[in-house]
């Protein structure tokens, strides 16, 4: 047998997998055990992931106390309620007293209540006091993703005073960066970093030696605000305060990078139109439901197309060879509208994309976009040409092809533009109505160009 646990490959790769799942249809619990040791957290949960409904129930009735509070952290939304479900819950309770409030919060909020009151059950009166603070903020708010472990200081302690507070603590974070200084109203004054707090003399006043990064993020924030505030700012923790802009708690790095991951997530699924919640551990049924409805809407933009089609049949039907060119402008245009829109709903997300810049950038859309016309222009018309031997032919192309990638560049800004002006998300329907636009304009250019230029 191959005994893969003791390589120096401790990565989770497809024969570790067939030689879990092995150990797991045997009910091996020492094997499986062995297999599982090297590998971190979240090589378990993506496990957890990969396989079957099946094959997971097994394997937690199998090894459930493999599956502690980082493992519950880490697994997908879509599959953390079926593995606590099939988790006894002594197991799921301690595995809960592990984690920071943050964590445990972001597994609450997407349980059902009665799993979320037997893991509140769980957990001590100061944890779980806390953690229902969390909840009672709005959702994804940065309430929600603050953790409420803080480590804190009076803004007038020296090095040597904060020092000595932190050896003699019985409870710190197991990971912070900053000492945060607060007032005596508990209102957050500055923090100073651990490297510039050991590298200090223990006479220094904290004061003296504070960031120049700080600043705070009020509790009813939204997610992405408390991204961009990191993004942009380049923070690795942020205060978090109440209305009365006191001190509630502090928000770390690792989860602001996993919103904007999120985020970015959520609009390439909702481009695609696949629905944000997609994930590869949904069955066919709920797969189905995610994407039918964007495939009801394109079906009914399609038919745009088809109506500008049906008005130029006698046109068609006078040179059969436009039949064969006309997918391939409005294919063009399909991808160059894609391209600009990827490109805008990115800078929307990030803030780059602005009221005060956006003129200057539908300008630069508008260039790109006839330049691009013009070169692809040359190429197809040229083409055309000289397959039909017919030079109308080509300069009807040529002329379309310019016209639809004009048409696409705009529309792949000025879309997202629109719907960003109107509340809605850019994200969400931006691809169907930016390939109908391109789509319809390319055969109508086209069409409308040959009918003039060739009849």
């Amino acid at each position: 047998m191959l005994d893969i646990a003791d390589e120096e490959e401790d990565g989770l790769d497809s024969r570790r997998v067939s030689a879990i799942l092995d150990a797991v249809e045997a009910g091996d619990a020492r094997r499986l055990a062995e297999l599982l040791e090297p590998l971190h957290a979240a090589d378990i949960a993506d496990l957890l992931e990969q396989i079957s409904s099946t094959e997971r129930n097994a394997f937690l009735a199998l090894l459930p106390g493999e599956i502690d509070g980082e493992v519950l952290s880490e697994i997908d939304d879509a599959i953390r309620e079926e593995v606590i479900e099939a988790l006894p819950r002594e197991v799921v309770a301690e595995a809960m007293r592990e984690l920071d409030s943050d964590d445990v919060v972001d597994i609450l909020e997407d349980l059902d209540p009665p799993q979320q009151d037997i893991i509140l059950g769980a957990l001590e009166l100061s944890d779980r006091l806390a953690v229902m603070q969390a909840l009672s903020y709005p959702e994804d708010s940065a309430g929600r993703l603050m953790q409420r472990e803080v480590v804190v200081a009076p803004e007038h302690w020296t090095v040597g005073e904060a020092i000595d507070y932190l050896r003699q603590a019985d409870h710190l974070p197991d990971q912070f960066y900053h000492v945060i200084l607060t007032d005596p109203r508990l209102k957050p004054t500055g923090y100073v970093t651990l490297g510039r707090l050991l590298s200090s003399r223990r006479e220094t006043r904290l004061r003296d030696i504070l960031e120049d990064s700080f600043r705070t993020l009020p509790a009813t924030d939204p997610e992405e605000d408390v991204a961009y505030v990191f993004n942009q700012y380049h923070l690795i923790s942020c205060p978090v305060v109440d209305e009365a802009g006191r001190l509630v708690g502090v928000i770390t790095i690792d989860d602001a990078m996993n919103v904007l991951d999120e985020e970015h997530e959520e609009d390439m699924l909702r481009l695609a139109g696949v629905g944000d919640e997609s994930s590869l551990s949904d069955g066919a049924l709920a797969t189905a439901r995610q994407r039918l409805p964007w495939l009801i809407i394109n079906l009914f933009t399609a038919s745009l197309s088809a109506l500008v089609i049906t008005q130029f049949t006698d046109t068609i039907a006078a040179i059969v060879a436009l039949a064969a060119l006309m997918p391939i402008v409005a294919s063009t245009g399909g991808i160059a509208g894609t391209q600009s829109l990827a490109v805008s709903v990115r800078a929307l997300a990030t803030r780059d994309l602005t009221a005060s810049n956006a003129r200057r950038v539908v300008l630069r859309e508008l260039g790109a976009g006839l330049l691009n016309g013009i070169g692809l222009a040359l190429i197809l018309g040229t083409a055309g040409g000289l397959i039909f031997w017919d030079l109308r032919i080509g300069l009807v192309l040529g002329l379309a092809m310019v016209v639809n990638q004009i048409v696409a560049a705009l529309g792949g800004v000025m879309v997202p533009l629109t719907m960003e002006r109107m509340g809605l998300d850019p994200a969400l329907a931006s691809g169907t109505f930016v390939t109908t636009l391109t789509d319809v304009m390319g055969f109508f250019a086209f069409l409308g160009l040959a009918t003039v230029l060739l009849l």
